[in-house]
């Protein structure tokens, strides 16, 4: 694989409307792109002929700049929602944030609308993840741009025909025991993705074709040994989550509620805390994130009558008042590759009851009270345990100490020595042929 080439300086330079090398960009809409203030500097010394300093960014061809004398990461972001984040998309917010503050890096996004769920960093717009052109990112889009390195939060960004070393993320392997695709994908690519999932040695050569993996638990980490899913180097580099300023002192809340956040795939099982809510007289089950109506009047049809409250979405702030309010936060899981918002309520302080699965005994410390999540009854037993304040005061104060080790600017770290590693050992490779 051969070194990629260093990029002159342009003769026009131009905005990072979209480096596609092979045809155009996908439609988009919204407003046009906002250039970040580094890069419009950057641009206007490109133009004007000044010299830039040793901290300013030297633009490409492309559009993109990178802070010369350091090795070029490019993130990407092309998962970010557009107006609440999800598990991913805040995975990769808030861990481009930090790496940001630690290296110079650049983000690829796929919609200038995505810009106001990031941190201001520099970027650059590139196709949709969702193309069927993806397989072929590196040639058509990427190469052009001369990273050092990419950095994708998922493991589906295209490997082939990439002139960079590339860094991808397995945060899970649910779909091999739950085969079903999420459902907003188009067809073509839900096809890709039941080929992709549905057949191991298909996926053992995609991660093969990247230089390293990431994971985020030690619970994946084993069954990707155990599946033979890590033909590359592999490295745990566990979820972070966002801590107080100051150690939240709780005191029990008053009311009964309990608070679900995450979606409403088979697998995550929400139709067991619904039924539990038949042995929890005088509690309410807060569901936060949007449901569809199908989904609301199947949960509705096995609760309690008034048991259940549809959240339909929320702001963070919105979604901090709802942990911090409910008694206890509630998950019965069959699988997780970590369960971030598992980890998100512990660090406010707010006790959990979980699926007794080993990612949760991993990432609650036997800090949670565990139930058997098929058993409706177990629930709401672990539930009613939450009850008794000395116990909820024990695994409030215990389960918020235990969270601290879960933080977004120790995963930005480890990040960025793995890559800087894969990077230097490729260029070792290079000395020494």
């Amino acid at each position: 694989m051969s070194e990629p080439t260093e990029p002159t300086g342009p003769s026009e330079p131009t905005a990072p409307t979209g480096p596609w090398s092979l045809g155009g960009p996908e439609e988009l809409t919204g407003p046009a792109p906002i250039i970040e203030p580094d890069l419009e500097r950057a641009l206007g010394l490109a133009e004007t002929g000044e010299q830039p300093t040793s901290k300013a960014l030297v633009p490409l061809t492309t559009g993109v700049s990178w802070a010369p004398g350091a090795v070029r990461i490019l993130f990407d972001c092309r998962y970010t929602r557009l107006e609440r984040h999800d598990g991913i998309s805040r995975f990769t917010a808030r861990l481009v944030e930090e790496l940001g503050r630690r290296h110079p890096v650049v983000m690829l996004i796929s919609d200038v609308r995505q810009l106001t769920m990031l941190p201001e960093l520099p970027w650059t717009l590139g196709p949709s993840p969702t193309s069927p052109l993806e397989p072929f990112i590196g040639p058509r889009a990427l190469n052009s741009l001369a990273p050092d390195v990419v950095y994708s939060p998922m493991q589906t960004i295209g490997p082939i025909g990439r002139r960079y070393r590339l860094v991808t993320t397995v945060h899970d392997l649910i779909y091999y025991s739950h085969p079903t695709p999420p459902r907003d994908l188009p067809w073509a690519v839900r096809l890709l993705w039941r080929a992709y999932h549905l057949t191991p040695r298909f996926q053992r050569w995609v991660l093969a074709l990247a230089d390293a993996q990431v994971t985020i638990s030690e619970t994946t980490r084993q069954l990707m040994l155990d599946r033979r899913m890590a033909p590359r180097p592999l490295r745990v580099i566990a979820n972070g989550t966002d801590h107080p300023a100051l150690t939240p002192r709780r005191r029990p809340p008053e009311g009964r509620d309990l608070l679900y956040a995450g979606s409403f795939m088979p697998y995550k099982n929400v139709e067991a805390l619904a039924r539990a809510m038949h042995h929890l007289p005088g509690w309410r089950l807060r569901l936060l994130s949007r449901a569809d109506d199908a989904v609301v009047q199947a949960l509705t049809a096995l609760a309690p009558e008034g048991a259940l409250d549809f959240m339909q979405g929320a702001s963070d702030a919105e979604y901090q008042a709802a942990l911090t309010s409910a008694r206890a936060f509630v998950s019965a899981s069959r699988e997780e590759g970590f369960g971030l918002p598992v980890v998100e309520a512990m660090a406010l302080g707010t006790p959990v009851a979980v699926s007794d699965i080993p990612i949760f005994r991993e990432v609650t410390g036997g800090h949670a009270e565990l139930f058997d999540q098929e058993s409706p009854e177990d629930i709401a037993a672990a539930v009613r345990r939450l009850a008794d304040d000395a116990l909820w005061l024990k695994r409030s104060e215990h389960g918020e100490a235990w969270s601290r080790r879960y933080d977004w600017g120790t995963a930005a770290d480890e990040l960025l020595a793995f890559l800087l590693h894969i990077v230097a050992e490729r260029q070792d490779k290079h000395r020494s042929a």
